[in-house]
């Protein structure tokens, strides 16, 4: 596998100090777990946060702080409410990260386009969905109110940034424009999280897209 696209270095960098919602986080774990060179660039942000915290002045506690912790441990666990099924046969192969998640019912959102939702708790502000196209499957062409972060898990895609494969990293905000054309050799499958909406180029872009709702 050869990897040709990688996550902005401040998504990396929010990965290894934790302020990513759930959804975002789960996308840099899927590119991380198949990038070599992105592990060790994960790998070395997390040294230098340990060496920062080594050389950091003592803070003194609370005289309760023990005890708030071990009420939140001992909280209930936040609902993850929804309708779930079991993975069809095309995601059996899901990377590791991903295969103990829930994800909701797959529909239909476009021509030779599916996608099937994770469950995040309703606090999360991002979404998460896996996102299946036919061969040859021609997305809306659009950009976005918020934030795009996509994986290719199977299969391939092109737009006007470059050719996308298996492994690769694909991020899109408010100042991308693309329209994402899949490759004609097989299905493509990947991971999407996504926050704010996705905006349709022209008129009919813009008809169409809230009866898309990615």
């Amino acid at each position: 596998m050869t990897i040709k696209h990688h996550p902005p270095e401040h998504l990396l960098a929010g990965f290894v100090s934790g302020p990513l919602e759930e959804a975002d986080r789960l996308a840099l774990a899927v590119h991380v777990a198949q990038c070599r060179s992105c592990r060790r660039l994960v790998g070395a942000l997390e040294r230098l946060g340990g060496s920062a915290i080594e050389q950091a002045a003592p803070v003194s506690l609370r005289a309760d702080a023990l005890s708030v912790v071990l009420d939140k441990v001992d909280a209930k666990p936040i609902s993850m409410s929804g309708t779930t099924e079991s993975m069809p046969p095309a995601a059996s192969d899901l990377p590791d990260v991903l295969r103990n998640c829930r994800f909701g019912k797959k529909r239909r959102v476009a021509p030779g386009v599916s996608m099937q939702p994770l469950i995040l708790p309703s606090s999360d502000q991002s979404r998460a969905f896996l996102l299946w196209s036919a061969p040859g499957a021609k997305m809306l062409g659009h950009t976005h109110s918020g934030t795009e972060l996509t994986c290719v898990l199977k299969g391939s895609f092109a737009h006007e940034s470059g050719h996308y494969g298996p492994g690769d990293f694909d991020y899109g905000d408010d100042d991308v424009n693309h329209q994402p054309i899949v490759g004609t050799e097989e299905p493509c499958l990947c991971f999407v999280a996504m926050s704010g909406s996705l905006k349709g180029n022209g008129w009919i872009g813009r008809l169409v897209s809230p009866f898309i709702r990615l």
